[in-house]
């Protein structure tokens, strides 16, 4: 009975619900960051994401009062506003940390200095004194308000345009355009010419060639990362993009290789022997037929490629640098994370300019991503 059709079995729903189970776990937390990068920091300080356009009632930081002072009905007033037009109410004030609620909105507080204040629900109020306060320090207000949804683009434009720690989001936005392009088209290239060589082509020690590229997939990144710095400053290269670009290059090739040297092994054997009997050279053949048979590994192979080279950190820095003319976006943000750790609105902001662009890379390859994966997996 459990295989009649139509049916799920129970290991189908296991399947589905885990599958939705992990697209939630991915998808929230992005989901979280684009609507925090749009919030105000009081915003984002006293209320999660998910409550973003609901009215919050919360307890704002002490705001201390300013103004101009004048003389009124023999008293000395300094009037304003508490919130500039922001629409919050005040449902509960005071003047002290220990008794922040101690009156209601309209309420009337006398000071220890005589003076007496009126705070009003949408946030007007009156501090009046017999005498002048011109040398007196203003005192500060802890209100507890429901402030209604905050949306705004200045945490984009502060993190596009401004510098912070030294360098503005939108240089290490190009500065990462800069490494990962290269970085993703170099190994393409010169690994579909070795993958084809080791699928199609036969010369001798071929079988040891693809052993010793599979015994690369497993070395560790970080055993090679001195070794080649020092190869780079003996042969002149020193620290710079070609440098990174050679870096990245090295460490993704043998994934490369094995990667399409599979694929490209699977390809029907018929279609590259007629093309050898009609004159084709292996140039010709690589070109014409297996290049264009490849594009799905070769797509698969570039989104890993790409995410991996634009999130990148420890590479940029031993190859790269540190300056604020090479920083890429990893280097800033955790920059950022030590100099504004306290403005979660610039860090969220930040963050999402920085998995933009692969986000937009892998949806738009992503059709791909599972004809490469299960390349050369069957025949």
């Amino acid at each position: 009975m459990d295989n009649i059709a139509g049916k799920k079995s129970a290991l189908q729903w296991a399947v589905h619900l885990s599958t939705a189970l992990l697209v939630a776990l991915w998808v929230l937390p992005t989901a979280g960051l684009l609507v925090s990068s749009f919030r105000t920091g009081d915003q984002i300080v006293t209320s999660g994401w998910w409550r973003a356009l609901m009215t919050q009632e919360s307890q704002l930081a002490a705001i201390r009062l300013g103004g101009e002072e004048v003389e009124k009905d023999g008293q000395f007033v300094i009037e304003g506003n508490l919130f500039d037009g922001q629409g919050a109410e005040i449902s509960r004030w005071g003047t002290s940390s220990k008794e922040p609620e101690a009156y209601a909105a309209g309420e009337t507080a006398t000071l220890p200095d005589g003076q007496t204040l009126t705070v009003q629900a949408a946030g007007a109020f009156a501090l009046a004194s017999a005498t002048t306060m011109a040398d007196l320090r203003m005192p500060r207000v802890f209100v507890t308000a429901a402030t209604p949804p905050d949306f705004t683009l200045g945490n984009y434009s502060n993190v596009i345009s401004s510098p912070m720690a030294g360098q503005s989001i939108g240089e290490a936005f190009l500065n990462t355009l800069t490494v990962a392009i290269p970085s993703t088209i170099i190994p393409i290239l010169v690994a579909a010419f070795a993958a084809y060589a080791l699928a199609w082509m036969d010369f001798p020690g071929r079988p040891l060639l693809v052993a010793f590229v599979v015994a690369l997939l497993v070395v560790p990144l970080q055993l090679a990362l001195i070794p080649l710095l020092q190869l780079h400053n003996a042969i002149g290269i020193g620290k710079g993009y070609l440098g990174v670009w050679l870096a990245h290059t090295s460490f993704g090739m043998p994934m490369a290789i094995y990667l399409l040297r599979n694929y490209m092994a699977g390809l029907p054997r018929d279609i590259i022997e007629n093309a050898r009997v009609d004159g084709a050279t292996d140039f010709q053949i690589f070109i014409k037929i297996i290049l264009p048979l490849s594009f799905p590994v070769l797509a698969s192979f570039a989104i890993f490629q790409f995410l991996w080279t634009w999130n990148d950190l420890l590479v940029a820095l031993v190859f790269l640098g540190t300056g604020n003319d090479q920083q890429v976006l990893t280097g800033n943000l955790v920059n950022l994370m030590g100099s504004r750790g306290g403005d979660w609105e610039i860090l969220s902001a930040s963050a999402f300019v920085s998995i933009a662009v692969p986000l937009a890379v892998f949806f738009a390859m992503q059709k791909y991503l599972v004809r490469g994966l299960l390349a050369g997996s069957v025949k």
